[in-house]
């Protein structure tokens, strides 16, 4: 059965968080979800840039119900920073969307001296999602949804190149990058159902989308153009999260995206992922290095 913006019921009383909300997938993600009632929080790195995303949205829905908050997943004091922020205004959490990422850069580090893409798109995420455990936990059957990539299937961790400082690819650090975020959503998962919690972790890919996700590459740039007539609309690469976040038929655990021939297109369906993806040893080894290198310790 295909499914759709259609298949969504009222979201209205349900708080939703999405990273990266200001642009591309994310912005998508967080309109469409405020067009069933949702009360968003678009957790942006540029503030400026949020209310701009913002101000969009609500111009095509005046009764959206958005606030912005600044969170810079590259540098954790800012992570600790938005969280206390989210804390003093939440008093629950629906669904988080770990949406915010970077493709590709040349060689740049955080603010506390991680690789970017590993920075940001794992240790960033894996840090926010840890501090704002208390309120998704005290939220029934709560969601988080960690956005992958087709690219974690030629992802490897490599445990002694965390940091790029043996070498450095884009490509391979950011392949890292997507399967760490799928392997976290998965031993996430295996801890809360170990722990008993009704919070559910899933992950989600959205295929070949139309966005600015390869800014920082002159190549992919070309390639983007060049492959449009096989992409889809930011709206259907939001798809698959959204599925994932709020479709009460989708279970903790499970990895969702476009279900077309090439699963780079098409609706949103349940996928499988890389056979390293499941491999729960590496996995807990992942999270200990994650614990270790954020100072956040959760489940």
């Amino acid at each position: 059965m295909l499914w759709s913006m259609n298949d969504v019921r009222s979201l209205r009383g349900n708080t939703i968080v999405v990273t990266g909300s200001n642009t591309g997938i994310g912005f998508a993600t967080a309109k469409l979800l405020a067009s069933k009632g949702a009360a968003i929080v678009m957790a942006c790195r540029n503030q400026e840039k949020g209310e701009r995303a913002r101000a969009h949205i609500k111009a095509e829905l005046p009764h959206a119900d958005l606030r912005v908050v600044r969170l810079d997943l590259s540098s954790l004091a800012s992570v600790r920073e938005c969280v206390a922020e989210v804390n003093t205004e939440l008093d629950k959490i629906d669904a988080l969307i770990n949406n915010a990422g970077l493709m590709m850069p040349p060689l740049q580090r955080t603010a506390d001296g991680f690789e970017m893409q590993f920075g940001t798109n794992v240790l960033g995420h894996f840090a926010f999602t840890g501090l704002v455990l208390p309120l998704l936990l005290r939220t029934p059957n709560a969601r988080v949804v960690w956005l992958s990539s087709v690219a974690h299937w030629n992802g490897r961790i490599d445990f002694d190149n965390l940091n790029a400082e043996r070498g450095y690819s884009s490509w391979r650090a950011y392949a890292q990058s997507k399967l760490g975020d799928l392997m976290l959503a998965y031993e996430m998962q295996r801890r809360l159902t170990s722990a008993g919690a009704s919070l559910q972790s899933l992950a989600a890919h959205p295929g070949g989308t139309q966005s600015d996700l390869s800014r920082h590459n002159p190549f992919l740039r070309v390639l983007n153009v060049l492959s449009q007539p096989f992409t889809q609309s930011t709206d259907a690469g939001a798809m698959p999260s959204i599925r994932a976040a709020v479709d009460p038929s989708a279970k903790g655990g499970e990895f969702y995206g476009p279900g077309g021939m090439t699963t780079m297109t098409g609706p949103a369906t349940r996928q499988r992922s890389s056979r390293r993806s499941h491999d729960a040893a590496v996995a807990m080894k992942l999270w200990q290095a994650c614990e270790g290198l954020t100072g956040v310790r959760w489940l």
